[in-house]
This record gives structure tokens, sequence and C-alpha cells, in this order.
């Protein structure tokens, strides 16, 4: 057993400080990042933001609205091919990854749609835990049989793992355990890393060898992700944040909520309606289930499943997004996204904002 001394920083941790800008407005700012990766030496241009592939946000819908915006998404990992023959005419190859898991099916399935559609640039290999030598394993195997497409592998958050994917093919790491709004594994195992250092501490890894980092997880509002860009990360993947709205699909719950108020003509109760829509981790019980059947007897559910207010389109969201980064590189000086990691100075701080309205109803 041993301890490291030395803090690790989570988003919360920090506010980047303002610094004296030429820019005159945010519209002047450049968010389009361009690209070339390490393996497959393919060139890709782009918004380096990209939803999960997770249930109600890596979905064909969702691919199909941020490709509008230059943003790339994830696909969830059970589209199989009769899926994709209905969408990829719609889908542009820049802008989505088929996503597998490592079992000998993932990877038969994998070959089928690949086979099927050559044009696919992207592959997502996720697991919860990359640091298992079978991980790694069969990254190798993937990279052998696809020596041009782009490959995306995690999630690991040290340096030394990060390291070994690339060296083993991976174009574009994915760092981030535990940090998830919908991730129990801190919880369930005790292991985990701060996001905001694993993003420092992985990107400097990789850049080193030429290669690509994603933040995965932890973002909670678009200072988050300015945060994650601003430590290095070359891409930023969301969850929650791209969670609930239309395009994620799923049922929209309603329910109405007593005010304690009483319409003056009708003396009736005033109800409030509330719509939500479910979310949840895809190690939780809930996806288990869901693509499983079951919670097989050797595991534990590491992720949550909540209720998330209704977002309507995702649309808003994106723009919401947008312009806060936009906003971040403005007090900073930054005239582009590129430029932002050395216009960004982290400070420590005990508090982020003042929440005293933060759950008023007036």
């Amino acid at each position: 057993m041993r301890i490291e001394q030395d803090d690790k920083l989570d988003f919360s941790d920090v506010l980047i400080r303002p610094k004296r800008s030429a820019l005159v407005s945010r519209k002047d700012v450049e968010l389009n990042r361009s690209y070339t990766f390490k393996h497959s030496g393919q060139t890709w241009t782009g918004v380096p933001i990209m939803a999960a592939n997770m249930d109600g946000v890596g979905t064909f819908p969702m691919a199909l609205e941020l490709q509008k915006h230059n943003l790339f998404s994830c696909l969830v990992k059970n589209y199989d091919v009769e899926d994709y023959l209905k969408q990829i005419p719609n889908l542009n190859p820049e802008y989505f990854a088929v996503s597998t898991g490592t079992s000998s099916r993932d990877l038969t399935k994998l070959k089928s749609i690949i086979d099927t559609f050559p044009n696919i640039k992207f592959i997502c290999i996720d697991v919860a835990n990359g640091y298992s030598e079978s991980f790694g394993t069969f990254v190798s195997k993937v990279r052998a049989l696809y020596p041009k497409h782009t490959i995306i592998a995690g999630n690991v958050v040290t340096a030394d793992m990060t390291q070994e994917l690339i060296l083993r093919g991976v174009d574009i790491v994915k760092v981030g355990i535990g940090p998830g709004s919908v991730c129990t594994t801190r919880i369930q195992t005790g292991v985990g890393y701060p996001q905001l250092s694993a993003i420092i501490e992985c990107a400097d890894a990789a850049h080193g060898l030429g290669a690509h980092i994603i933040s995965d997880g932890g973002c909670t509002c678009p200072g988050d992700v300015a945060k994650a860009f601003g430590a290095g990360a070359d891409f930023v993947m969301l969850g929650g944040m791209f969670a609930g709205h239309n395009e994620g699909g799923g049922t929209i719950i309603t329910e109405y909520y007593d005010t304690q108020k009483k319409d003056l003509e009708t003396m009736l109760p005033v109800l409030e309606k509330k719509q939500f829509v479910e979310f949840y981790g895809m190690s939780s019980d809930t996806a288990m289930i869901k693509h499983h059947g079951e919670v097989a007897e050797y595991r534990s559910s590491e992720g949550r499943t909540v209720r998330i207010p209704y977002k309507n389109d995702v649309n808003t969201t994106i723009k919401d997004i947008l312009g806060g980064i936009r906003s971040t590189c403005t007090y900073v000086g930054a005239p582009n996204l590129k430029q932002l990691p050395r216009c960004t100075t982290f400070i420590r701080v005990s508090k982020q904002f003042n929440d005293v309205f933060v759950n008023s109803k007036h």
C-alpha cells in the first residue's frame, strides 16, 4: 500500500483566471479544430464535443442533430447492421463512431457493420475498466483488422495506461473513471481519479506520443466543458448534459404537483406540471437488464437510474454549451479553441458560485 500526497483536482476545485483580451466579440472565437490521428493517419475537422455512447444520448437522431453543428457522436453499442442500414445514408462518417465491447460476439458484430459500411471511419472500444490485459489485447486485434480506422478506446485515468493504449494502436484515449452523473463506480469500488487531474496527466502523456484524449464524464455545465478543454482535453464527451432531449428517445414522464395554492375562481388546487425522462448509467441494473436480461451474479450495479427534467430539442443545449465556451475564450484572450489551454491559468477555490437562489421557487 502507498499514498500519493499531492492533491488531485476536480472541475469544482478550480476556476479559470481572466486575462487581458483583444477579442471584441464572442462570435470572433473559432471552435472548430483540426486533428491528424496518430495511427489511422486520418484528418478531422469539427467542434470536438461528443455525445456519449449511452442510452438516451448516443442515438441516431442525436447524431443527426449534432452533425449539423460539426459535433461528434459515439453511438450506442446495441445498434446492429439492420439499424445502421436504415440510418447510414443520412449520417456523415466524419461525425460518428461505431461503439463496441470486447467480447467475441461484439467483435463479430463490429466486423459485420464495418464490412457492410466501409465508409465508416471511427471505432469506439468502450469498457468501464481499461486496465485489464484482455482489453489491451482486444485493442491490438482491432487495430490489426482496421489499420486505417481511427480508434477511440478507454476508459483509463493515468498517464502510464494512456501510453500503453496508444502504443497498442489507439488514436484517441477515453479518460474518466467514476466522474459521470449516473456512475457509482467510486461508491461501489472505491476506485477513481478526480477528472481535471486525470485530463492534465493523460493529455500530457498522449500529446507526447502524438495522440489525443477525450475527457469523458464529470461536466455539469458549459463552464466544466471549458475547463476540460483548458486542461488539455482534445475532445469532451457529454452524457448527462445531452440527456433528456427529444433526440435521445425515451418515454416522457408527466407528473402534477400540488402548489398549495388554489384557483381564486374555482377554489380548486393549482397543480404544477413537470415532465421527466429516465436516464441511467450503462453499468446500472436498468441497463444490464435491458441489454443482457439480468444482472450477473458475479457483478454489482455501478450506475444509478434517475429521472431528469425533460429538455425538449437538443439544439438549445448545444447553443448554450458553445456560447459558454466562446465566452470563456473571450475572458482569457484565446482567439480559438486550440489556444485555450495556452491561455488557461487555473486557480484553486473553495466555492464555485453564489448559490443562494439556486433552489429558490420564487
